[in-house]
């Protein structure tokens, strides 16, 4: 349903990069949306129910606008973006500077004036579209490393707003966000935020430290002062999974006769090995599988007793740096399956695809050993989803030190992904541990992460909010556009 812009306000205003629905073009030319799968929607629904909620974000399309409607209760306001748009903010600044150098250099980052100059110019149109929403006095949080100017560049229009920031990815120590020419705007965009969320407390660590270094502002453990007053409020906040939903699922009869098809397309192993994740260099699928391929070689497993399942999700087609290391991966699984394989048992089974949540819920019934082993990961849900699926309490969770998760989830094997000896020997541990063991590890936990779902996070972020400071803050003024 289309709305008017006397329609268009809302107490609490959600600014993210993508709406939380994918549009889909049916076989007559109708149109409708889709829910986009994901925790953030079904953790902040509820709460944008109750303050009349609206989400700002792009709607996906290209060199199109289309009006702010509502889908199944909620208020969606797209932000049109343009071919240039994408090329510049989206697949440049963002995913070739931004998301490399925030993940620890894994690849080189790239540094064009012109993708920072895109990047600000679609930071503006998103703070000004969340400007006509947003009601007076009015809650606005802001989502991730697409949008770090936006806080600042709203709160000088809108000082009325209490403006909340989360950054879901990993914030990067100070060596390595000192490389960004524009390093000082992007920590004053961010500064235009009443409270800045981070993953875990070394992220929030660092940023405080580059503040009080770069732009010489008076910090004090997790406060920073400003010019006039105001204060920030710093703060790790690790996000999670719907956990009771995921179990609801895994408990479903349907995913457990699937469970089984799996293990009986795969020739019924003793053990199923599970990956997924989505294409990226940062999720360090050619190390671990590597790992497992030395594993067979070495005489370690046997290939009729063991399977790797590697789902792969396609992400950022269009970018040059994935679509080679797609073509890499493919040629490192076919060159192990034809190496170690036998006749009907490849050792490894690549999926290249996309798979609803309830394939997923399966898929983590099926697996005896999830293996999790990013380079560097900002928290990974999937390590959370596959101990939520675990309501028989067995199974074993392979997990890098260099994910947020590891924080929490201290019972899983952690290992450092670099080192492929010491990868391959958490596998076989895992992989031969007593049902006792395997039980201790997962009760803990299951408990971890029942007890802090997304549903607690959210609410948790959004309350502090509302604490950290009184309506009406002075504006900070942005610097300007950078060349």
């Amino acid at each position: 349903m289309a709305l008017s812009a006397t329609d268009l306000t809302a107490g609490l205003v959600v600014v993210a990069n993508r709406l939380p629905v994918d549009r889909v073009v049916h076989h007559d030319g109708s149109v409708s949306w889709q829910r986009s799968p994901g925790g953030l929607v079904t953790a902040l629904e509820p709460v944008m129910r109750g303050n009349d909620g609206a989400w700002v974000g792009w709607h996906g399309g290209v060199g199109e606008t289309v009006e702010p409607f509502v889908d199944e209760g909620l208020t969606l306001v797209p932000v049109p973006l343009s071919t240039e748009d994408v090329e510049g903010y989206y697949e440049g600044f963002s995913n070739a500077t931004l998301w490399p150098l925030y993940h620890d250099v894994v690849a080189p980052p790239q540094f064009h004036r012109e993708w920072w100059n895109s990047y600000v110019r679609v930071n503006q149109r998103f703070a000004n579209r969340t400007a006509e929403v947003a009601e007076q006095d009015g809650v606005v949080w802001v989502q991730d490393y697409q949008l770090q100017l936006v806080p600042a560049m709203l709160r000088l229009h809108r000082p009325d707003l209490r403006i909340g920031f989360f950054l879901h990815i990993p914030f990067p120590p100070t060596e390595l966000f000192q490389q960004l020419p524009w390093r000082r705007q992007i920590l004053e965009g961010l500064l235009g935020a009443d409270l800045v969320g981070f993953q875990l407390p070394g992220g929030a660590a660092n940023f405080v430290r580059l503040v009080r270094a770069r732009v010489g502002h008076k910090t004090h453990r997790d406060t920073v002062f400003l010019p006039g007053g105001r204060v920030v409020t710093v703060a790790p906040y690790p996000i999670s999974i719907d956990s009771q939903g995921f179990e609801q699922l895994a408990r479903r009869p349907e995913a457990e006769q699937r469970a089984q098809e799996i293990r009986a397309d795969l020739g019924n192993p003793r053990t199923v090995l599970l990956g997924i994740d989505r294409l990226d260099y940062t999720k360090g699928m050619p190390q671990r599988l590597r790992a497992f391929g030395e594993l067979i070689s070495d005489g370690k497993i046997d290939v009729n007793e063991a399977a790797f399942v590697q789902v792969a999700t396609p992400s950022r087609e269009r970018v040059g740096q994935y679509q080679v290391l797609r073509d890499d991966i493919e040629r490192l699984v076919g060159r192990l399956n034809g190496s170690l394989g036998r006749i009907g048992r490849p050792p490894i089974t690549y999926l290249h695809s996309s798979y609803p949540r309830e394939e997923m819920a399966a898929l983590y019934r099926a697996a005896d050993v999830m293996v999790v082993t990013p380079l560097r990961d900002g928290m990974n849900l999937v390590a959370k989803e596959y101990v939520a699926c675990r309501f028989t309490e067995d199974g074993a969770l392979v997990l890098s030190e260099f994910a947020g998760a590891a924080d929490e989830l201290r019972q899983a094997y952690q290992v450092n992904p670099y080192d492929i000896n010491g990868l391959k020997a958490a596998l076989l541990e895992a992989m031969n541990a007593s049902p006792r063991e395997l039980g201790r590890r997962m009760r803990a936990m299951r408990r971890q992460v029942a007890d802090n779902d997304i549903g607690r996070w959210a609410s948790t972020f959004l309350a502090e909010l509302r604490r950290v400071r009184p309506p009406h803050g002075k504006p900070t003024r942005p610097s300007s556009v950078a060349s």
